[in-house]
């Protein structure tokens, strides 16, 4: 029997959304993203810090922008146990010229742009656009998901107090 199609909307239009979405307790998905520099980084990499794992459609967009320069005025309160990654499909040299311009300097932006395979192990693949639904996760120091959600409408913010609620959890 076909798993029941999963949809996100963008302005009340529905959206297809591919892969195998994570929930809380499962295992973070490792996957490899590309850094600014060209590097591939796996998500693993990050193991003994709480992260905050932020999957955007573009940092060229309004709503991802206020996202992620809220989640850096965050980072920088949080303390050097906490990194806060935002993946997009955006290239590495649009998303440094993003953070540049932005004054973005506390968090991570990574790229999935060569495989989508983040998007994939995630469940937050747009099919129709191959971009990246807005959704949060939160990941403790072992790789365990402690937080996961996929916002509905991806034109909406998603709730900032309580990713933060999760990751004081953690602390």
């Amino acid at each position: 029997m076909p798993e029941p199609k999963r949809t996100v909307t963008m302005k009340g239009n529905p959206l297809t959304l591919k892969g195998t979405p994570v929930k809380e307790g499962d295992p973070a998905p490792d996957c490899q993203l590309t850094a600014q520099d060209m590097s591939q980084v796996a998500l693993s990499s990050y193991r003994g810090k709480v992260v905050i794992l932020s999957s955007v459609p573009s940092l060229d967009t309004p709503v991802c922008d206020m996202e992620t320069r809220r989640f850096n005025q965050e980072a920088g309160k949080l303390g050097d146990d906490v990194v806060v990654l935002t993946v997009s499909m955006d290239l590495p040299f649009a998303q440094s010229r993003w953070c540049g311009a932005a004054g973005v300097d506390h968090v991570v932006t990574l790229s999935d742009y060569r495989t989508a395979g983040f998007g994939t192990a995630y469940g937050v693949l747009i099919e129709e656009l191959r971009l990246l639904a807005r959704a949060v996760f939160v990941l403790d120091r072992e790789g365990g998901i402690r937080y996961a959600r996929i916002i509905d409408e991806i034109t909406n913010e998603p709730d900032y107090d309580a990713v933060l609620a999760a990751v004081a959890s953690l602390k």
